[in-house]
């Protein structure tokens, strides 16, 4: 009975990995029913690009506005992205097809036109919401039986030359075929929105006679039923030149419900090599793990009961290996308190990380709820903080320490400060650039606010509980006078050694790590939660085994010191993260600015830093168990 329970419950948690591996949305965001005819309310959202970085509000280029702009409610995470979501002067009525409706017309002039020719340089695209959808555009491939791709809003324009010429020309999509999908209930002929695609033209749009509100184009005349094509005449981007913008709306009823209409768009990418990769990842993973545990119990198990049996013999005082160490094992490091307030921020860090992606993976951070992950992540961290506290005292009260105070006001400051040093300096370049991606001065605020209102109280509380404990025993006693250490062989130097363990652990997870940078950098979707959180356990197990086997090995060659190195050697994996995001960033991305670049670099920097504090605190406490677990089991004199 009891291996069918455990059988049940192990499926259970299969299911619910799989299933949050593919698409499950947030609870409590209810779908919308439309009548016919119903008004449909398009928004716009940033402007942005591959190749710079830098999200732009879409009324930044002189695009046709409505009477009157109105921000939509975002909440922190959206406008730490950059999101700046606005009304727009599209408006559909449910299931009536409109065809070249006229928005409005621009004449441009020197400044306008420079603008427009410098994001259709950039290659910059045009992002719009409806119903909570983002805008897609169909990307035709030449195999038929394919599976549709989709892109992400549709590009200002494009560059190009006229037949027989040699000038490159600027050209801008100022004809917007949209297509709104919608599903349709046949007993209350309501209609949900499940699709919204646009295909852009650029179009030299023509009329007669002097401009005024009746004119009528003859390029694309409703009446006439004559619609655009990719034959006409190509608008250009240019001083004086005339643009006039139109669009036409479609409606197409689908079969696809409206709890699978994300479905095409966190299919923009093949996922099968991600699905072999990962599998394959996981099995080397294990398969190491497992290896790496039955010899570290074996070789234990071997040298427990051979100390014990030299006890009980008259050979205790031709000791080896680890057990000659007793006496220094548990002797503080240099700069305990540094390695108190590291291995409290790293447990903070693994309880915002692990939190996060439990509700991930059941569905709460899904895709439309759009700015929910990163805002997930930040109140999380803040209120981990108490985690943070806790302990960092315990650990500081274990070295004998007395002033908690200053150790809880360095935990509360030090990685943190370290971020917002970064974060202020490249929130600074961004405002430079005259970019949505700054983030305003009321969210830095409240931001403050967070730290100093909440994170740093809760880790004096923390503090203050943890220092309250009763101070952990060591096992063993520590001698007055420190023991010389012995020559060591060169492949345990600590340079050598922290390196090596860096490599598993990095190994662990940088399949995942490419697709993680692609649905940053190539602003794409990244929803398979349940692949990560699999992925984040190896990782756990994986830092706390690599670090235990060497730190075995450390202690076998008469080396005591293994706070810190025990915290760097799986910390050092970050290093191999920050060099893999180097790679990337050459073979990946064609960023050209070079503001772009240190804001490239500079983000990788804080998220390498933050993987260091939250590796180097699950070796370290690895370590700690370990260590505390083996002297315990020996008997000493």
């Amino acid at each position: 009975m009891d291996a069918r329970r455990r059988s049940a419950l192990l499926s259970i948690f299969l299911f619910l990995l799989m299933h949050g591996s593919h698409c499950f949305y947030l609870p409590g965001v209810a779908p919308r029913d439309f009548e016919k005819g119903d008004p449909l309310y398009v928004k716009v959202n940033k402007l942005t690009s591959i190749k710079t970085q830098l999200p732009y509000t879409y009324y930044s280029l002189p695009y046709c506005r409505p009477p009157t702009i109105v921000d939509s409610a975002e909440n922190l995470g959206e406008v730490l992205r950059g999101d700046r979501i606005e009304n727009s002067p599209f408006v559909f009525k449910m299931r009536q097809p409109q065809m070249c409706n006229i928005v409005c017309r621009q004449t441009l002039d020197a400044k306008s036109a420079k603008e427009f020719k410098e994001k259709i340089d950039d290659e910059y695209r045009v992002n719009m919401i409806l119903d909570n959808l983002p805008l897609v555009m169909l990307i035709r491939r030449g195999d038929q039986d394919a599976i549709p791709v989709y892109q992400l809003g549709f590009y200002v324009g494009l560059k190009g030359q006229y037949a027989g010429t040699k000038d490159e020309k600027y050209f801008i999509h100022n004809h917007l075929a949209f297509t709104v999908k919608y599903h349709k209930d046949q007993q209350t002929e309501t209609s949900r929105i499940v699709g919204f695609e646009v295909k852009p033209f650029s179009v030299k749009h023509e009329y007669e006679g002097q401009w005024n509100d009746n004119t009528r184009l003859t390029s694309c005349d409703p009446h006439a039923r004559r619609l655009v094509t990719s034959s006409e005449k190509p608008q250009e981007v240019d001083e004086k030149q005339e643009i006039i913008f139109t669009y036409d709306v479609s409606f197409e009823e689908s079969e696809v419900k409206w709890a699978s209409r994300w479905d095409a768009y966190l299919l923009m990418s093949d996922d099968q090599i991600h699905w072999f990769s990962i599998v394959n990842s996981l099995m080397i993973v294990l398969f190491l793990s497992g290896m790496v545990a039955m010899i570290m119990l074996r070789t234990l198990y071997r040298d427990i009961s051979k100390y014990n049996e030299l006890e009980t013999q008259e050979e205790a005082q031709e000791e080896t290996g680890w057990k000659l160490v007793h006496g220094d094992i548990f002797r503080p490091p240099t700069n305990s308190d540094l390695l108190c307030v590291y291995a409290g921020t790293g447990v903070q860090c693994f309880g915002m990380m692990l939190v996060t992606m439990l509700f991930a993976v059941l569905g709460f951070l899904s895709p439309s709820n759009r700015g929910g992950l990163m805002t997930a992540m930040l109140f999380l961290w803040v209120f981990m903080g108490v985690f943070a506290g806790y302990a960092s005292a315990r650990l500081y009260k274990m070295f004998k320490g007395t002033e908690w105070k200053r150790i809880a006001l360095r935990t509360s400051f030090m990685f943190p400060g370290i971020i917002a040093v970064i974060f202020f300096f490249l929130n600074a370049l961004i405002w430079g650039e005259k970019s949505s991606g700054a983030v305003p001065f009321g969210t830095m605020f409240a931001l403050i606010c967070l730290w100093f209102g909440i994170s740093v109280p809760l880790v004096f509380v923390g503090s203050y509980v943890g220092f309250r404990k009763q101070a952990i025993e060591d096992p063993v006693k520590t001698n007055k006078i420190p023991r010389q250490i012995p020559e060591q062989p060169w492949y345990m130097c600590p340079i050598f050694s922290i390196l090596i363990g860096g490599i598993l652990p990095f190994g662990a997870v940088f399949i995942e790590l490419f697709f993680i940078l692609t649905s940053i950098w190539l602003h794409q979707f990244y929803y398979i939660f349940g692949f990560l959180f699999i992925v984040f356990i190896i990782l756990i197990v994986t830092c706390a085994e690599i670090t235990i086997v060497l730190c075995y090995f450390q202690l076998c060659s008469e080396d005591y010191l293994w706070w810190w190195r025990s915290y760097l050697t799986s910390g050092s994996s970050a290093l191999y993260l920050f060099l893999y995001a180097t790679f990337y960033f050459f073979t990946k991305l064609e960023i050209t600015k070079p503001v772009s670049g240190i804001l490239y670099f500079g983000y990788m920097l804080i998220a390498s830093y933050a993987f260091f504090v939250l590796t180097g605190t699950i070796g370290f406490y690895a370590c700690f168990w370990f260590t505390r677990l083996i002297y315990s089991s020996v008997k000493i004199d």
